[in-house]
């Protein structure tokens, strides 16, 4: 009687135990993300992909590139100023902030600051009561697009520039733009000096200490970051090989156009820092207006290439529209951005991969599926098992199916990891090879010969185990996008 009473309480206790034990080997194996991985501020900031610059000052006057400071304010008037016109523009072309030169090496503010009477205050400008600053924040606010501002540290007109005071009038006009004119995204500043401050240092380490206190959730560039970088060129292109990582304690704010800063363009892999890459280019051959390059505005085929080479290289694309001295953008450079957004989005409307049924040789749990790649959702991973350094996904279309277009993408908040991939399509039977590349992170884009294939696969290489990927696109390119790439 004893014995069959033990019998079944150990009965009983097995069958509450066995549900813990089948639901603790299927439990999520989660994933630890790597040492070093972007902020808040800037995931969501390289989620904006295309952003403008707005370059403006008493140069689309003097039809120069740079101005020498003793311009006079009374030169400065638009005829026809519409800041919500470059607002349309910008967002009909797709971009999703734009960062206005606030003040340039001349000198002459866009505001009216109190610290200088080098500004809009003394410019005909509807009478000198104008302010192009807080116009253009207010209509970046009303069509919902974030607002940037670029205040150069080099300053041609103030007397200060050069000595140890300099720093506080800059410090106090930062002050000024980041107190009175709502949220700030993206501050913007160089390291452009000028010959008579040889023996005067920006103090960086202050003015990123009150970007911090006053518009915490802006992303602060320079050279060095702290959060995004420039790519060493003004060309719009990143590296092939692109590393959001690299260590800003070795870069020198503005030093980085000397050889050794070459590792701009392409991050480190061991790099301790995150980084985001931002290229930078203008719309025309000039970042100011002049009349002369009207016909110069860059081809569709240019822009398509420039963003395939910065946004599809995990970076982000900085694309300047000087505007006019109506102060307007002009149409040459409103109807271009148009069509080159047109042309994308017809490029990437419709992803061939979108709910097939992906299959890889190793993967994490069933939270971690191929299938995530195909899911259309940037919130779900593929993940394969902790020691994985090369594993290989497999894309079935189910019939003959035409592409010329691969997205690749890494879940970047849990790091970069990525560092060799090649693609395969299965054409007539047999695998044939169709791309290959390094770095993937938040986005990779490549540009194929049109191929008629029934499936396509990746084998992908790790530099920091396991192995993620969280989006597989496949796309037929727009007729107006030509372009192809070469792999070496």
């Amino acid at each position: 009687m004893q014995k069959n009473c033990i019998s079944l309480r150990l009965t009983q206790l097995l069958l509450l135990v066995a549900p813990l034990v089948v639901q603790a080997q299927n439990a999520p194996k989660a994933v630890t993300p790597l040492a070093v991985t972007p902020q808040p501020r800037q995931l969501a900031y390289q989620q904006l992909e295309t952003i403008a610059f707005i370059h403006y000052t008493v140069n689309a006057f003097t039809d120069k590139e740079w101005g020498d400071g003793t311009e006079s304010p009374k030169i400065f008037n638009p005829s026809e100023l519409d800041v919500k016109q470059w607002v349309k523009a910008c967002k009909d072309g797709g971009l999703k902030q734009i960062i206005l030169t606030a003040k340039h090496h001349d000198g002459f503010c866009l505001w009216p600051s109190k610290y200088t009477e080098h500004s809009i205050k003394n410019s005909p400008y509807k009478g000198g009561k104008g302010d192009i600053v807080k116009e253009l924040s207010e209509a970046c606010k009303e069509a919902g697009i974030k607002f940037g501002i670029y205040l150069s540290p080099w300053d041609r007109h103030e007397p200060a520039y050069g000595t140890s005071t300099y720093n506080d009038y800059y410090k106090n006009q930062l002050r000024e733009l980041l107190t009175n004119y709502g949220e700030i995204s993206e501050v913007w500043m160089d390291g452009a000096k000028g010959e008579n401050a040889k023996n005067m240092e920006y103090d960086f380490e202050g003015y990123r200490a009150i970007i911090r206190e006053l518009q915490p959730k802006a992303v602060i560039f320079s050279d060095a970051g702290p959060d995004v970088r420039w790519m060493g060129n003004e060309k719009g292109f990143a590296g092939e090989t692109n590393w959001s990582l690299l260590d800003k304690s070795s870069i020198g704010i503005g030093q980085a156009n000397s050889p050794g800063y070459k590792f701009l363009n392409t991050g480190q892999a061991d790099g301790k820092d995150w980084l985001v890459g931002e290229c930078d280019v203008s719309i025309r051959p000039g970042w100011f207006y002049h009349a002369s390059e009207d016909s110069k505005v860059k081809s569709l085929e240019h822009l398509l290439d420039i963003y395939y080479k910065s946004v599809g290289r995990n970076a982000v694309l900085l694309l300047n529209l000087p505007p006019d001295r109506r102060g307007l953008i002009h149409e040459n450079d409103v109807e271009r951005l148009k069509e080159f957004r047109t042309v994308v989005t017809e490029t990437f409307r419709t992803n061939l991969a979108l709910n097939k049924s992906a299959k890889a040789d190793h993967f994490r749990s069933k939270e971690y599926l191929a299938q995530n790649t195909t899911d259309g959702s940037s919130k779900t991973f593929w993940a394969t098992e902790d020691g994985v350094s090369q594993a290989m996904i497999t894309i079935p279309f189910g019939r003959a199916t035409t592409f010329d277009r691969i997205s690749l993408a890494e879940p970047i908040e849990f790091g970069q990891r990525v560092n060799t991939f090649t693609v395969e399509a299965f054409v007539d039977g047999k695998w044939e090879f169709v791309a290959k590349g390094t770095t993937i992170g938040y986005k990779r884009l490549l540009r194929i010969k049109p191929v008629t294939a029934t499936q396509v696969r990746m084998t992908i290489g790790t530099a920091g185990t396991p192995l993620l990927i969280s989006e597989i696109g496949i796309y037929k390119a727009s007729a107006k996008d030509t372009g192809v790439d070469e792999f070496k």
